[in-house]
């Protein structure tokens, strides 16, 4: 099988590569190749190509599955006008590009896998929702997920396509934790606010799992929530993180001060979502990493 992915170098794509770069052949697409293969130094890249633009793909090239994670980091920086376009290109106009590809049959992939993110949905309060929910708060995360979920159902009609909504993914120096660990570990960290906003979490192996799992079933397309069948109030959260290093999660954020702080962005962490992957259930998928204490632990179990 010969995959073709963007986003290769982010969290997701590294992990999804360094999984199964035995299994099959891919092709990374990617702004900067040098990067990408400093990225991939540790495992033979014999089977690994890299193109800065979709044009350099040969025109005889046979890609069986598309996997697009291609995406600036939402979290990173202010959302400035000048950001939020470059979320929002950053997103859309590979998409689109692919959609084009796929749609002229430049390349014909069985499958299409596109991300999006829970954000879509908008903040719900405790609401347990699923792929089913369409009353989506209008918002700007929410924004920026609907069009580029739009944009990617143009290539429903000439391959089978799979929507990604996926949610905070957990993982060892990367990642949500990357940036939250450092306080936990000193003993710092706590809930913001009250604590009650829900987090809708997976392992990156369940995430990887997943993906895979799409791949390979036919029957599988539309939109699938990729989040743990059991989200987590901030609080419960708080506490586990805390926990896993001997801690207590004493310190409350107000709420006021991570706007402060953080700006628009900060409705991502103050509101939450309470998603339930209820699709990729029913599909058949069996999560390795269902709850949040195991999945702490084995994230953290050298410690």
């Amino acid at each position: 099988m010969h995959i073709l992915i963007t986003g290769g170098t982010g969290f997701i794509g590294q992990a999804f590569i360094n999984t199964h770069h035995e299994d099959y052949n891919f092709t990374v697409l990617t702004r900067n190749v040098s990067n990408a293969k400093k990225t991939f130094s540790h495992i033979s890249t014999s089977n690994i190509k890299f193109i800065s633009q979709l044009e350099e793909l040969p025109s005889a090239i046979h890609i069986d599955a598309v996997i697009n994670l291609a995406g600036s980091p939402i979290m990173d920086k202010m959302w400035s006008d000048k950001h939020k376009h470059i979320l929002e290109s950053s997103r859309w106009e590979i998409t689109q590009q692919l959609a084009d590809f796929i749609a002229t049959k430049t390349i014909t992939p069985e499958v299409f896998i596109s991300g999006s993110a829970i954000g879509v949905y908008g903040r719900q309060g405790s609401e347990t929702i699923d792929e089913t929910h369409g009353r989506h708060y209008p918002e700007y995360s929410s924004h920026l997920c609907e069009h580029w979920e739009e944009i990617a159902r143009t290539a429903c009609p000439n391959t089978r396509t799979a929507i990604l909504r996926t949610g905070i993914v957990l993982g060892k120096n990367n990642g949500a934790l990357q940036k939250m660990e450092l306080p936990f570990r000193l003993g710092l960290g706590g809930p913001i606010g009250k604590g009650d906003q829900y987090m809708s979490w997976i392992h990156i192996d369940d995430m990887v799992a997943a993906i895979h799992y799409l791949i390979q079933h036919k029957t599988c397309s539309g939109t699938f929530n990729l989040t743990s069948p059991n989200p987590v109030t901030n609080r419960e959260f708080s506490d586990k993180l805390a926990a896993s290093f001997n801690n207590k999660a004493r310190i409350t954020t107000p709420k006021l001060l991570l706007r402060l702080l953080l700006g628009e962005r900060a409705d991502i962490i103050i509101y939450g979502q309470r998603v339930l992957p209820t699709r990729l259930l029913d599909s058949g998928f069996v999560f390795h990493f269902e709850t949040l204490e195991r999945a702490l632990s084995a994230i953290y179990t050298d410690e």
